[in-house]
């Protein structure tokens, strides 16, 4: 045997490393170089074909998979040997679409987390932190692994940067920064998630031409555009999608709209609040290729996923409505690697893939004994073995939200006309999916307008975190927020912008709520009768915290036992996941995307009072 030359570090993927490490890793397969390691398993999922293959080797080199065949047909020497006659393997899951952000632990602290759930790489939809730091994006998404983390995360820079033409902040994508972050790294997969279609089917649109430019550059570089296409269902819109490239939705809510999409060569993305009834359906309708399907989670606290797990979960929930385990394994290693076009590296067990490969005792349960990444064993039986790399990050991470004063009670008063006693004021809920805002005769006092609790009616502001002035748009909202007297509830991540968004029944409890998160740099304040009853800690950001998903839960779990002590506001609304009790879903009845209309955002030239319809551009006072 030769003695093997040094090899790159192999940490991400870069063009001139690639061809060392393949120069290599064919000199390995022949048995001219020793491996490093032969993986013998009693099974092995071959998902190209959907075949079990029995009592099979895995020879590793490095990172890299360099050999897979029968038991005893590698000709070359291994320098460590192991067996696992009654485990049986299968690639390393990966996330088609995730927010990591969403999580609310920074990278390798959620790597620590899904690793042992068989999470070995992820797209990361990364509109989230480019929407605080657009400029920093690929540095973000990088770090971890620069810094020892097994998990792969192919970052893919967001559209929705800024989210609307009607919104401004700590990004601004177009033609060039696309086509700069593509042309950096190997590891850009492509495009996040299309989300204001308004801006690509209408010239109008003041978003039309950015958009447009970063979709140019991804085709530039031969990218994948992700779409996301919530309220398209008629076979127009749904054909026009499809022809301005957008390869795909997580966002249908019914059977037929699912095969519509899939028929006009959408790649489906099926998340979990909705999958059962989906696979259910599709099996129903005789459905019989699914490899144009992948499972995705899109969103999921750390909390979740302690309770629930991770992508072994999503596999479990399309098991249990009727798919055969080894298809519903495809959904998350194969499929999603062959759309999102990262085949040469993962997705199945294969040569010069990297050597990601969990271990099942039942794959029916999904159950998972071991997972491998990097071709050593990460996790057992649920446990994380590796260390999590310390990463102090920098302050362009962790000093985001900048609000130069104090905010006060002043900020969110609603000013009445003279002489006024009444005002109609134009009212909003959450997820108003409505065509029309609502509106509504509300009291005046003491110069302002104020709210009704007898009629659910409380008062919703955005505090713009990026300017350091702190503009304030603020409006009424039916069917949220506290009755408590004195008190509020704001946070500082607030789909897609990330501005503050606070809720309160008075505006000085609004205001103290606001405060407490400047001094936090980001999270989740609640202010109960006057006196501020719970934080949680989102430093970097103002998104995640740098501290174990343990850690995280319990201050949640603390905000949560606060949060029962308050009488909330409730009514139904069109989203089925809109729920009485706590509203932790206000972090996304922020969102401007379709199919939002009228939403409310931090003043701009185009809104100056924060209210506007993202469809149309209209604007309209939020009294009158």
């Amino acid at each position: 045997m030769t003695q093997p030359p040094t090899l790159p570090k192999d940490d991400l993927i870069r063009a001139a490393d690639e061809v060392k490490i393949r120069q290599r890793l064919v000199r390995v397969a022949l048995g001219h170089i020793a491996a490093d390691t032969r993986l013998r398993v009693g099974k092995l999922l071959d998902v190209h074909a959907r075949m079990w293959l029995t009592d099979q080797e895995i020879v590793i080199s490095g990172r890299r998979i360099a050999y897979v065949g029968p038991a005893g047909t590698y000709p070359g020497e291994v320098l460590q040997e192991v067996h696992e006659p009654d485990l049986m393997a299968v690639p390393g899951f990966g996330e088609v679409h995730k927010h990591i952000e969403s999580s609310h632990v920074t990278p390798e602290w959620e790597a620590a987390l899904v690793l042992p759930h068989g999470n070995t790489w992820t797209c990361e939809a990364s509109h989230e932190f480019s929407n605080v730091n657009g400029a920093r994006t690929l540095d973000f998404w990088l770090m971890a692994r620069r810094a020892g983390s097994p998990q792969k995360i192919f970052p893919l820079p967001g559209s929705a940067v800024p989210p609307t033409a009607y919104e401004w902040g700590g990004g601004h994508f177009g033609y060039e920064e696309q086509l700069g972050f593509m042309t950096e790294s190997l590891m850009v997969a492509g495009l996040d998630e299309v989300m204001d279609w308004p801006a690509v089917w209408n010239p109008e649109n003041p978003s039309y031409d950015r958009l447009w430019g970063m979709i140019g550059a991804t085709f530039e570089r031969r990218g994948v555009i992700e779409g996301h296409a919530a309220g398209i269902r008629d076979l127009p819109t749904i054909n026009a999608f499809a022809a301005a490239g957008l390869a795909s939705d997580h966002e249908a809510w019914t059977t037929d709209e699912v095969l519509d999409k899939l028929r006009r060569g959408l790649f489906m993305e099926l998340r979990p609040h909705s999958l059962t009834e989906m696979v259910g359906g599709l099996l129903e309708a005789g459905l019989q290729d699914w490899s144009q399907f992948a499972l995705t989670t899109d969103d999921r606290s750390c909390s979740d996923t302690l309770r629930l797990g991770a992508t072994d979960h999503n596999i479990r929930l399309a098991i249990k409505a009727g798919l055969p385990p080894e298809t519903a394994i495809q959904m998350v290693t194969i499929n999603p690697a062959r759309h999102m076009r990262l085949t040469p590296w993962v997705g199945s067990i294969a040569p010069g893939r990297f050597a990601d490969i969990v271990l099942l005792d039942d794959p029916d349960r999904v159950s998972i004994r071991q997972v491998w990444a990097d071709g050593a064993k990460v996790a057992e039986k649920g446990r994380y073995l590796m260390p999590v790399p310390r990463i102090d990050w920098p302050d362009w991470a962790t000093r985001t939200v900048r609000i130069d004063r104090a905010i006060t009670a002043t900020d969110f008063a609603i000013p009445a006309q003279a002489g006024r006693e009444t005002m109609q004021a134009a009212l909003l809920r959450p997820f108003h999916w409505d065509d029309d805002f609502i509106t509504m005769t509300l009291p005046v006092s003491d110069g302002q307008v104020q709210r009704d609790p007898e009629r659910n009616v409380t008062k919703f502001a955005i505090v713009d975190r990026f300017s350091g002035e702190g503009r304030t748009a603020a409006m009424f909202w039916l069917g949220t927020g506290p009755r408590t007297p004195r008190t509020a509830l704001a946070c500082s991540m607030g789909h897609d912008k990330h501005n503050i968004w606070v809720v309160g029944s008075c505006d000085a409890a609004m205001a103290q709520a606001v405060n407490a998160l400047r001094e936090t740099q980001g999270g989740w304040a609640l202010v109960r009768e006057g006196q501020l009853a719970a934080t949680v800690r989102y430093e970097v950001a103002g998104l995640m915290t740098c501290r174990p998903p343990e850690d995280l839960d319990a201050e949640m779990q603390a905000l949560y036992a606060e949060g029962a002590k308050i009488d909330w506001m409730y009514e139904p609304t069109f989203s089925p996941r809109w729920f009485p009790g706590f509203p932790e879903r206000l972090a996304f009845a922020t969102l401007t995307c379709a199919p939002w209309r009228w939403v409310i955002v931090a003043p701009s030239e185009l809104a100056p009072e924060g209210f506007v319809n993202v469809a149309t551009g209209q604007t309209h006072p939020v009294v009158w």
